[in-house]
């Protein structure tokens, strides 16, 4: 299906600034003059070879003409026109030829890759597939800027020209491009925000409760190394700073700006600041978005854009970086340095959390509160945190996802590094329910959230505290090489329930060695208990719970150690914290301890717990997420082969043509779903569609017995339900019996039936998929059959999908024991289940006006596995946004 070319977007530049990309207009002919008369003449000659600026400017007249019959992209900078690409088809239609001119002054900025992307992509989106660009042997420039793309390139050599030929077929080695080059940028980008130069607070109010007077406070005793500008025309000095009455009488320039001024001021503020040329704009105050004034916002950013600036909040907190010592908000306790990197949507929860996290001794690399999150967002921050060097853990508080899938992709890369930790508000939105298949019928929002964070490694927690126990435990300890668990403690109550929580979380409490249990009962009380938990009673001293943990902890059977400790038994609190200090001091284990009502951190690397249950629940996390890290990374499908193409080519025109019948989508009939399920590989049982009981008769006799009859009809979703089904139909008369009897009693609703070979010997699964508002598609595995809502057994991920993505969905599952032999039932083929998972989530990643699709059942058996009932329902949909073009949203 071709889509039009894209429209209007702001993008970010490899020194991180921003430019402004949108299509030519025939009102740009002045500004392309003027562009070509600032061109050198050797950039000039090298664009238009001998014709130079002359060919140039006639050229520049003929693109603005209204029967230009190419496309053209500009790029503008603080709003002049700096940048020109373009291709011209030929009369195929399928090549173009390609063209840009850069304004000297942007060279080296990157400013040429990202207009060579959209216009890559702008072209593929219309049909072209192959993209030509003669260029001078010596634009060294431009030969690297196309080599360097990611797309694959043929040169030929003719004299002093080369001839490049580009193919637009995008793939993996492209997105990986794409997303470090946009990694690049965005890191840049922030880099000014984190470390600025000097900070001017405009709105610096003398009354010291006003929230420009906080903001200043906090930069002055955070100690910020450079120049600090309170804005205020009404004050001389503040803080024992001098005053300015405005931006343009400060004396030196602005990295930062934090705005504190009523909402009406806010827009002269912000565009004073890009007058002055402020790298970043902060503004703390309210009144926009959040009040309804949506309009106002939007204006702020736009200013911000043009300017090149980014911006945070508005509504918001401010923010913080211990590193460059910049405390840039309003916060009333300052965080201490850490290794601890927090966002937070909520200004209440970022309060609570920073004064949670001083509490249990934890502290910040950084903060930033977001606000209404007009521009900088989480997914900007995973960007530039994934690189910072003093961040080792970093924490979100969410209320909504600005780019879900965006997110997705940029959170599995920085997972594999640092572990992502997410309080996501919202789990009891009410889904749908006006969905019709089973799959649609089980995901809620809160299913899509957590289909998107748990495939790409996210941990995800309910609460304040659980974000700050896991990362207490991250932060300081290695991360678990498996999920068996020791247990050494002074008192049989909690260590029981630490044992139980452990149980009901998936984590092993094993036996210990016998050479374990061996050193324990010759160093130990005659009371003590060797086993596993490990009880030295409230008579346990401070030295045999070090040796006890110290030898737990050498035992090979081991991953991780839970010490349990009721002070003031034993030696008391504070022996007893040095001795676990010390007994922990050189181990590459994970250790713990449950320091029974106290939360905190022995010796600044061993997070203790208040209760049991949050020292095993933080320790389930941290498993879970190493299994989820040390898994072997995946290349994520492609279609490479022209076969390949071909079929995802005939499925998008199987969508077109039923959407040009019926506009407004609709479910499909089942011999149309099948012929789009099979252009993805997922072959459906075969079927003979019947209109009467004599058809039905043949049918059977045709497709082999016994025989399965199953009615069909728009209205019929759960046939079972009104008796829509009949199997093991032994001949064809019992097959046209059951062709009358159905009929009868479903009545109009049955406009005809089909007839199958009935499959036996297999478990009966569901595969399918729904396309989220927000999330875009999501895939679903579960039990099948007439149970499949009834069990709500089932694991959501969002595609595209690997084989071991299917992997992990399959064994999220209560049934999975089922596929693999439970109870002396035969073993059956679940790589033939894996690959019906990792095929329907391409076809919903392509086709995006799928928005129901139901597998169900499919019956997975030692052979294989049998599609033999589907559902599709298409409706008509947007594009999704192409990760392969950068953009700022």
């Amino acid at each position: 299906m071709k889509r039009a070319p894209s429209g209007e977007c702001d993008v970010l530049l490899r020194d991180g600034g921003i430019a402004h990309l949108r299509p030519l207009r025939p009102a740009d002919r002045p500004a392309l003059h003027a562009l070509i008369e600032r061109t050198s003449e050797r950039s000039a000659y090298l664009r238009f070879f001998s014709g130079g600026r002359a060919s140039a400017h006639v050229h520049a007249d003929h693109l603005t003409e209204p029967d230009y019959a190419g496309h053209a992209l500009v790029a503008l900078m603080n709003g002049r026109l700096v940048a020109v690409a373009e291709y011209v088809t030929d009369d195929t239609g399928e090549t173009a030829d390609l063209g840009i001119l850069l304004d000297d002054g942007v060279h080296g900025l990157g400013l040429g890759t990202l207009l060579l992307e959209h216009l890559a992509l702008d072209a593929a989106e219309s049909g072209v597939r192959e993209m030509v660009a003669d260029v001078l042997a010596e634009n060294r420039p431009m030969l690297d800027v196309v080599r360097d793309l990611g797309l694959e390139m043929g040169r030929r050599h003719e004299g002093e020209q080369v001839e490049l030929r580009i193919v637009l077929r995008p793939t993996r080695r492209l997105l990986a491009k794409v997303e470090k080059r946009a990694h690049e940028a965005e890191r840049a980008s922030l880099a000014g925000l984190f470390s600025p130069e000097s900070v001017a607070v405009v709105g610096a109010g003398r009354d010291p409760s006003s929230v420009g007077h906080r903001v200043l406070r906090n930069l002055v005793e955070g100690g910020f190394p450079g120049p600090i500008y309170p804005v205020n025309p009404r004050a001389d000095r503040i803080c024992d700073l001098t005053a300015y009455p405005d931006l343009d009488s400060v004396p030196g320039p602005v990295g930062l700006a934090v705005v504190a001024v009523p909402a009406p001021a806010v827009l002269d503020v912000a565009r004073d600041c890009a007058r002055a040329g402020v790298g970043n704009l902060v503004v703390v105050s309210a009144g926009f978005a959040e009040t309804g004034d949506a309009k106002q916002e939007a204006e702020l950013l736009a200013i911000c854009r043009e300017a090149g600036m980014r911006l945070v909040g508005p509504n918001c907190l401010g923010v913080v970086d211990t590193g460059s010592r910049l405390n840039a908000s309003f916060l009333p306790t300052a965080p201490a340095p850490g290794r601890l990197a927090l966002m937070s949507q909520s200004g209440a929860v970022a309060v609570a959390l920073i004064d949670r996290a001083a509490e249990v001794g934890l502290g910040l690399s950084g903060f930033v509160s977001v606000g209404n999150k007009a521009d900088v967002s989480g997914n900007d921050l995973l960007e530039y945190w994934e690189d910072d060097d003093r961040t080792g853990v970093i924490g979100l508080y969410l209320e909504s996802f600005g780019n879900p899938r965006r997110f997705g992709r940029i959170a599995r890369r920085v997972g594999r590094t640092k572990p992502i930790v997410v309080v996501k508000s919202g789990r009891s939105a009410s889904g749908d329910r006006a969905v019709r298949s089973h799959t649609a019928a089980a995901a809620t929002p809160d299913t899509a959230v957590d289909a998107l964070l748990s495939g790409a490694g996210v941990i995800r927690v309910d609460t304040v505290q659980d974000l700050l126990d896991t990362a207490r435990l991250l932060i300081g300890q290695p991360l678990p090489a498996g999920g068996r668990v020791a247990i050494v403690g002074n008192s049989g109550g909690p260590e029981a329930m630490t044992a139980d929580a452990c149980e009901r979380l998936g984590l092993e409490v094993p036996e210990l060695s016998a050479e374990t249990k061996r050193r324990l009962r010759e160093r130990l009380r005659p009371g003590a208990a060797v086993g596993n938990p490990v009880d030295l009673t409230a008579d346990g001293g401070a030295d045999e719970l070090g040796f006890a943990v110290s030898a737990v902890l050498a035992d090979p059977g081991v991953d991780a150690v839970v010490v349990v400790y009721t002070p003031p038994f034993g030696s008391g609190r504070v022996r007893t914290e040095a001795a676990i200090e010390e007994a922990t001091r050189d181990t590459g284990k994970t250790v713990l301890a449950c320091v029974v009502g106290h939360d905190g951190l022995i010796g600044g690397r061993v997070p203790s717990y208040a209760f049991p249950e949050q020292a095993v629940h933080a320790l389930s996390r941290a498993v879970h997420y190493a299994r989820w890290r040390a898994r072997p990374e995946e290349p994520e499908p492609e279609t490479d082969s022209e076969r390949e193409r071909r079929a995802v080519a005939t499925a998008e025109e199987i969508v077109s043509q039923e959407l040009a019948r019926s506009p407004g989508g609709g479910w499909l009939d089942h011999r149309t779903a099948s012929r789009l399920l099979g252009c993805y590989g997922v072959e459906v049982c075969e079927s003979i569609g019947v209109d009467g009981p004599e058809s039905a008769a043949e049918a059977a006799a045709l497709t082999g017995l016994p025989a399965v009859l199953k009615a069909t009809g728009p209205a019929l979703v759960h046939k079972s339900d009104v008796g829509g089904v009949r199997l093991g139909l032994r001949t064809p008369e019992e097959a046209a019996a059951a062709y009358r009897e159905m009929a009868e009693r479903i009545g109009p609703a049955m406009t005809g039936a089909i007839v199958q070979r009935m499959v036996t010997g297999g478990v009966e699964m569901i595969v399918g998929g729904v396309r989220h508002a927000a999330f875009g598609p999501l895939v679903m595995v579960g039990m099948g059959g007439v149970t499949a809502e009834l069990l709500a057994d089932h694991a959501f991920r969002v595609p595209p999908l690997t084989h071991a993505d299917a992997a992990e969905m399959i064994g999220e599952l209560r049934c999975a024991p089922l596929l693999f032999g439970y109870r002396g039932r035969p073993e059956v083929d679940v790589r033939a289940l894996e690959e019906r998972i990792v095929r329907i989530g391409k076809l919903l990643d392509d086709l995006p006006e799928v928005a129901e699709l139901d597998v169900n059942p499919l019956i997975v058996t030692p052979r294989g596995a049998a599609a033999v009932d589907i559902r599709v329902r298409l409706a008509p949909a947007a594009p999704p946004p192409s990760p392969f073009r950068r953009r700022l949203r």
